[in-house]
């Protein structure tokens, strides 16, 4: 677990990080430098999940590297699906990452919501629905290994 305590605002006790993959994770289907590194750092503080529809069909391999195996979304109502996989973690204690527009409910629902800017964008609606934005996923995964930033940027 992580724990923030953010002032003039709530504390967070994160469990799980549920992420994107394609556009956040990764880039034509490829998993992003640095990700694999920074995911298994945070392995033993929070449960990694990942969400994918796998537009490249690519995960298999995504899977192998990162020793996980995501979730398949299905066609139709991907931003649905994903903001009920936050809930049924148990969304107080989730931080998600995403960038594309079905995305914007998962990051709404979560504990704490973070926008990727990636090559392939980032979703205005995303943005809006974040409580940051980060530049990279390296980026947004420095966060949760260094919590005091995410302090230094939400407290109010």
């Amino acid at each position: 677990m992580i724990e923030i305590h953010i002032p003039g605002r709530q504390t967070l006790q994160l469990e799980h990080l549920v992420s994107d993959v394609n556009g956040t994770l990764a880039l034509d289907g490829q998993l992003i430098e640095g990700v694999s590194r920074s995911i298994k750092n945070l392995r033993d503080r929070l449960q990694v999940h990942l969400l994918t529809a796998d537009t490249h069909g690519r995960q298999e391999a995504i899977d192998r590297q990162l020793g996980l195996v995501a979730v398949r979304i299905r066609p139709g109502d991907e931003a649905g699906q994903k903001a009920s996989y936050v809930a049924s973690l148990g969304a107080e204690t989730v931080v998600a990452l995403g960038q594309g527009a079905n995305d914007a409910r998962m990051l709404k629902a979560a504990a704490l919501g973070i926008c990727v800017l990636s090559s392939e964008g980032a979703a205005v609606e995303t943005l809006l629905s974040a409580d940051l934005v980060a530049p990279d996923i390296v980026a947004a995964l420095e966060l949760l290994e260094k919590p005091l930033r995410i302090v230094a940027s939400l407290r109010k």
